[in-house]
């Protein structure tokens, strides 16, 4: 099952790439020929804004699958495994009813405006909505999977604590446990 999971998520890393590029490419090639030639690509913008929405939902799912999304951690790092089992169960539950509720408003704003005409590209407005689904819908599923392996007991004490502080803690915390146990750190000649 994690193998399928990373390889969705490499198709996801993939996509997300893909967008970004040509969001790039849609973008400074508007500017260029707006300010070059006094012209522009017309649905430049209306793509570029659906690309990003696309872009951070996927990318939300690809963090929620490696625990990268930041929170705190300091009261859950205090209790005993059985405290951090409850408070990981917990937060799942509550994450995976805002899933629900994400996908319900989600799916009734794709089905009110899959008839609706984008101004420029005459596409679907219900595609502007659909990333919602399909984060919802893969989120819960990440999310029912832990939840699942954490009441049957295959997570580690590591797993029970499931968010990163902040980048600069975490390569900081790198930095300190590089260092051999009993090392005596001087400090620099001026």
């Amino acid at each position: 099952m994690n193998r399928l999971i990373d390889r969705c998520c490499r198709v996801l890393d993939g996509l997300i790439a893909t967008f970004l590029a040509v969001m790039v490419l849609l973008v400074f090639g508007n500017v260029v020929l707006r300010y070059a030639f006094n012209s522009g690509i017309t649905v430049s913008e209306e793509l570029s804004r659906w690309l990003f929405v696309w872009v951070t939902f996927l990318g939300a799912i690809v963090a929620l699958k490696d625990k990268g999304h930041l929170g705190t951690d300091i009261v859950v790092a205090l209790l005993h495994r059985a405290g951090k089992k409850a408070s990981l169960v917990l937060g799942h539950g509550l994450m995976i009813a805002i899933c629900w509720l994400i996908f319900d408003g989600s799916w009734q704003q794709l089905r009110i405006n899959w008839d609706v005409q984008a101004p420029v590209t005459g596409l679907s407005m219900g595609w502007f909505y659909a990333p919602g689904v399909v984060f919802a819908v893969s989120a819960a599923a990440l999310l029912a999977l832990d939840l699942l392996k954490a009441l049957r007991g295959q997570l580690t004490d590591a797993d029970l604590v499931q968010v990163a502080e902040s980048e600069d803690l975490a390569q900081l915390q790198a930095l300190h446990t590089a260092d051999p146990p009993g090392a005596a750190t001087t400090p620099r000649a001026r």
